[in-house]
């Protein structure tokens, strides 16, 4: 049974402290979540102690965590610079060790760079892949998991469906690095928003739900019902995330996200 957590987009640093912090929290579960996904930054990772004592007192895990800031940082796996991808790399591995104590997964798609950081989609490819193997690396000794986002064609320059995600993986050749789905970018680059799900089957790690225009599930054209029902035809057993980021205050965008979903349900 797929389990949902909510993506808090709000980094831990700039919430406003602890008491928002773990009012959220209660926030979050008190809507019937099980988790919370996070977005990193170097100062997130400071709150992360006091974090895990707070999500054991409301019941939440931590399953997954973002990594995209790191490109407004500019760190950027196919950048010319080689100095600038050793650090992208490192920054994953740092944020390895930060989230092992939660067993969470880290989520990276903006971390590729766009074609106005290599125009080059070979030479691109080729340092993306080179960098993704060396996380790769860390990760298995770290007993960790990467998960490569299919980011759309306005955002970001290189492998931009599921097929091609997919056909990344099998060269970075890890079991530590695995593909995701998020519904919005799927909307946009796929023909089908299920076919992909059954193309992935059981390698599919993690599922970012989020309605077509990023706001209040059900204002826009996202079949979420179809989606749920492809996720039970390849018994996926891992965590979808809940992401609104548009148009909704976080009571509002987590309450009726959460009760679109078991509506959906319900009838699938």
């Amino acid at each position: 049974m797929t389990r949902y957590s909510y993506l808090i987009l709000q980094s831990l640093d700039r919430m406003g402290g602890a008491d928002e912090i773990r009012r959220t929290l209660d926030l979050v579960k008190g809507f019937g979540y099980d988790g919370v996904e996070l977005n990193l930054t170097p100062a997130a990772v400071d709150w992360l102690p006091r974090l895990e004592g707070w999500l054991a007192d409301c019941g939440l895990a931590l399953p997954s965590c973002c990594t995209g800031e790191a490109y407004s940082e500019g760190l950027c796996f196919s950048s010319p610079d080689p100095a600038v991808r050793q650090n992208a790399v490192q920054r994953l591995v740092d944020y390895f060790d930060a989230v092992r104590p939660f067993g969470a997964i880290l989520v990276s798609g903006l971390m590729q760079g766009t074609l106005g950081d290599e125009p080059d989609p070979d030479l691109a490819h080729g340092r993306i892949v080179d960098c993704l193997q060396q996380v790769a690396a860390a990760a298995e000794t770290r007993d960790a998991v990467l998960v490569v986002e299919p980011v759309n064609h306005l955002q970001v320059g290189f492998h931009n469906t599921v097929a091609e995600v997919r056909q990344l993986v099998r060269e970075i050749g890890s079991p530590a690095v695995r593909p995701m789905v998020d519904t919005v970018h799927l909307n946009i680059e796929e023909r089908s928003l299920t076919g992909p799900v059954l193309e992935c089957g059981a390698e599919l790690r993690h599922v970012h739900v989020c309605e077509s225009n990023g706001g209040l599930f059900g204002t826009g054209h996202v079949d979420f019902a179809a989606l749920l029902n492809a996720l039970d035809e390849i018994d996926y057993r891992h965590w979808a995330s809940v992401k609104v980021y548009r148009r909704a205050a976080l009571r509002e965008a987590a309450q009726t996200s959460i009760d679109h979903l078991r509506r959906c349900r319900d009838m699938a």
